[in-house]
C-alpha cells in the first residue's frame, strides 16, 4: 500500500451513479469505500506482489516521491515509505524480475523509477523487465509532445521514457504470457491499453483489473465509469466482460484503488454484480 484516503466527491469519481445508488448500498459502501458524511471517495494506492515461477512480480507501481503532479495536489511531490513496505515484504529492488503497468496513467506508474538527482530518473527495478502495453505508450508519448506541461506529459518522461532509455521495457499488444501461471490481456476502454493479469495456478484463479473498477459502486452499476475513462463505450463494454469471465469461473478480482480487503469475488445479480466474498485477508 503506498497510500490510502479520501480523494474526492464521489459523484464526480463515478459520475454515472446518482446519490441514490450510494445511498442504498452505504451499509456496505461506508466506511471503507466511501464517506457519507462528506461525499468522499476512499482511495488506495496498492501494488500487489507475486510469487510466480521462481520469480517476483509487481503489478503496478503507485505514484512515487518527489514528482511534479499539477493538478493532482495529493500526489504532488508525495513521500512515503513505499520501498521500505516493499523491503518489510520481503521484496528488495534488485529482487523484482517483472514490473507490469497494466495501464500507463500517473498513478500506476510512478515507482517504475526513482530520483538520482535533480530531473535524473532511473529504474528502481534494476533487474527488472517491465511489460507496458504498447498502445497505451503511443498514446502517452504523442499526449506528451502536444501537452508538456501536464500530469500525463510529466509522468511519461518521469515514469516511462527512462525505463524505455535502460533497454528493460517491453511494449506487448494483444495479449504477452509471462510464464504458464500468469497472462496479460488487452482490456481497453479506460486507457487504450488497458489491460488486464490473469493468474491460474491449479484450481486458484484471480485477475488482476488495473482501474477497470475504481468503486464497488461499479459491481452494481457496471455501465458507469469513472471521470478517467478514456473510452467510455469502450470502458462499460469491457467491465462487463471481464466482470462476468469473473463471477462464471470465481476468480478473484483485484482492483488497484479498492481500500479494505482491496479485493473481492463477485457473482452476477440483476442487470450488475454483486460481491460473493472479500478477500480474507486484512487490508
Amino acid at each position: 500500500m503506498e497510500w490510502q484516503g479520501v480523494f474526492g466527491p464521489a459523484r464526480d469519481i463515478v459520475p454515472g451513479a446518482g446519490i441514490e445508488v450510494w445511498k442504498e448500498h452505504e451499509d456496505w459502501l461506508a466506511p471503507d469505500f466511501w464517506e457519507p458524511d462528506t461525499d468522499r471517495w476512499v482511495l488506495a494506492l496498492q501494488t500487489w506482489v507475486l510469487r510466480s515461477g521462481g520469480r517476483t512480480v509487481l503489478v503496478d507501481t503507485g505514484v512515487g516521491n518527489g514528482r511534479e503532479r499539477p493538478g493532482r495536489p495529493v500526489f504532488d511531490h508525495m513521500d512515503t515509505d513505499f520501498l521500505g513496505r516493499l523491503a518489510a515484504a520481503g521484496v528488495h529492488p534488485e529482487d523484482v524480475d517483472v514490473v507490469v503497468n497494466t495501464h500507463l496513467h500517473s498513478d500506476h506508474i510512478g515507482w517504475n523509477t526513482v530520483g538520482r538527482g535533480p530531473g535524473e530518473w532511473v529504474p528502481a527495478f534494476p533487474n527488472a523487465t517491465y511489460l507496458m502495453p504498447a498502445a497505451d505508450h503511443a498514446h502517452f508519448a504523442a499526449a506528451a509532445r502536444r501537452n508538456p506541461g501536464t500530469t500525463p506529459a510529466l509522468a511519461f518522461r518521469d515514469s516511462v521514457e527512462p525505463v524505455v532509455r535502460a533497454g528493460q521495457a517491453v511494449l506487448w499488444e494483444g495479449e504477452h504470457r509471462i510464464d504458464d501461471n500468469l497472462v496479460l490481456e488487452a482490456a481497453p476502454g479506460h486507457t487504450p491499453g488497458s489491460s488486464v493479469l490473469r493468474l491460474t495456478s491449479g484450481g486458484e484463479r484471480a485477475v488482476f483489473v488495473g482501474d477497470l473498477v475504481h468503486s464497488p459502486v461499479q459491481l452494481v452499476e457496471p455501465s458507469c465509469n469513472s471521470c478517467f475513462c478514456e473510452d467510455e463505450t469502450q470502458a462499460a463494454a469491457t467491465r462487463q466482460r471481464i466482470l462476468g469471465r469473473a463471477a462464471d469461473t470465481r476468480e478473484l478480482v483485484l482492483p488497484a484503488h479498492i481500500a479494505g480487503a482491496g479485493a473481492f469475488e463477485v457473482r452476477r445479480e440483476g442487470g450488475g454484480f454483486a460481491v460473493r466474498d472479500w478477500a480474507s485477508y486484512s487490508a
